[in-house]
């Protein structure tokens, strides 16, 4: 139901509540019951009142300086509701139906928590690995809607969700806007600002609550974030920390991670010598390729060169690569060449909702003496 037709069942169900007491309407209750119980993610909260929930997405963007409400209204009990909707930046009836997401991220948690089939569009599907949701795109049950910059509106609007969970990076997206113009609510997901790796996975409680699955939510994250801290734990008996290097030449400019970053804080619960952990910026370092090579010329580990699938590849981008140890010793990492069968990287669709499986992928390659039995997941040596 969209939130066209939840106005006009509130606004008849208003009337009818003036006509029996013009003085008295029926109003929602004002005391809140509990609050969704989140660890780590800043981004969103759920506060639970005795018959609805209110979702508070707080930081959709970096800088982001409004709170965006949503009224979450089970079913069964939308009838004896009265409104405001101006209060709200949508109402929806939970659980819902039907969805549109438009990250790869997004979609893990869809899966985790059973309901993939409820995804009936996206913009890119070329991208998505998961055969879970392959077979769905295969059978034409999730509609391809262009591009996640230019949605394209007419198809949306013909498969018509009951929500499009969006993401943006500073608020100005006018297809958003059209959308909702049509009366289909936007929620923006905000999980990629999040500054940890289990902060990113505890959104997976941003979809239980959309689908009435919160207890779900709960324990899928409370299992990933157990097998995190776990494989943290063991890291830290290591006697002896390898030195990593990241990241790579952007033309004439070589990024990598900052030491407040998510990646860097998997590289410090990996227990290893990141050679930047002390820098404390917003986004990426632009160092020039001279900085780079003096302070990790000797690594242990390149971890993450950039978009390069093989030493070959990087070699030919740049003679100089060949010139650090790690290159040398055939000591570098990617999770490029772990794809699905559309050609889609997994980790950028699976990593976020799994950073344990990172981690673990970590630990044995920088301590390869631990985690016997484990085989890295996204990340494999380049030939």
């Amino acid at each position: 139901m969209t939130v066209k037709n939840i106005a006009i069942l509130f606004i008849f169900c208003s009337f009818l509540n003036c006509k029996e007491n013009k003085s008295t309407p029926t109003k929602l209750p004002s005391v809140d019951t509990d609050t969704l119980s989140i660890s780590y993610a800043k981004g969103f909260s759920v506060i639970n009142f005795q018959d609805y929930s209110v979702l508070e997405i707080s930081n959709p963007w970096p800088k982001a300086e409004k709170t965006y409400r949503y009224a979450l209204i089970p079913k069964e009990k939308a009838a004896i509701f009265t409104l405001n909707a101006d209060e709200f930046d949508g109402m929806l009836l939970t659980p819902i139906e039907t969805i549109v997401v438009t990250s790869t991220t997004h979609i893990p948690a869809l899966e985790l928590l059973g309901v993939e089939e409820t995804l009936v569009g996206f913009p890119g599907t070329d991208y998505i690995s998961s055969e879970k949701t392959r077979i769905l795109i295969d059978n034409k049950s999730v509609r391809e809607l262009g591009k996640n910059e230019g949605i394209n509106t007419e198809v949306l609007l013909e498969v018509n969700p009951n929500v499009v969970v969006g993401f943006g990076i500073d608020g100005n997206n006018k297809t958003f806007e059209t959308i909702k113009k049509s009366g289909i609510p936007v929620i923006y997901n905000g999980d990629w600002v999040e500054s940890s790796p289990l902060a990113k996975a505890e959104w997976i409680k941003f979809f239980g609550a959309l689908y009435n699955k919160e207890k779900e939510a709960d324990s899928i994250f409370n299992h990933i974030e157990s097998d995190y801290l776990e494989a943290k734990k063991l890291a830290v008996t290591v006697k002896k920390k390898p030195t990593v290097l990241s990241g790579a030449m952007e033309k004439d400019v070589w990024y990598l991670p900052n030491g407040s970053s998510p990646e860097a804080q998997l590289l410090h619960d990996a227990n290893v010598n990141y050679l930047w952990s002390d820098t404390k910026t917003s986004g990426s370092l632009a160092l020039s390729f001279e900085a780079v090579f003096e302070k990790a010329k000797d690594a242990d580990i390149w971890i993450s060169p950039s978009y390069y699938s093989s030493l070959e590849a990087l070699s030919k981008a740049n003679e100089h690569y060949t010139r650090f140890d790690a290159f040398k010793n055939k000591n570098v990492y990617s999770f490029v060449n772990t794809k699905g069968t559309a050609g889609g990287v997994i980790y950028y669709e699976l990593g976020t909702a799994r950073p344990d499986l990172v981690l673990k992928d970590l630990v044995k390659i920088c301590h390869p003496e631990l985690l016997n039995d484990y085989e890295p997941y996204f990340f494999k040596r380049l030939d």
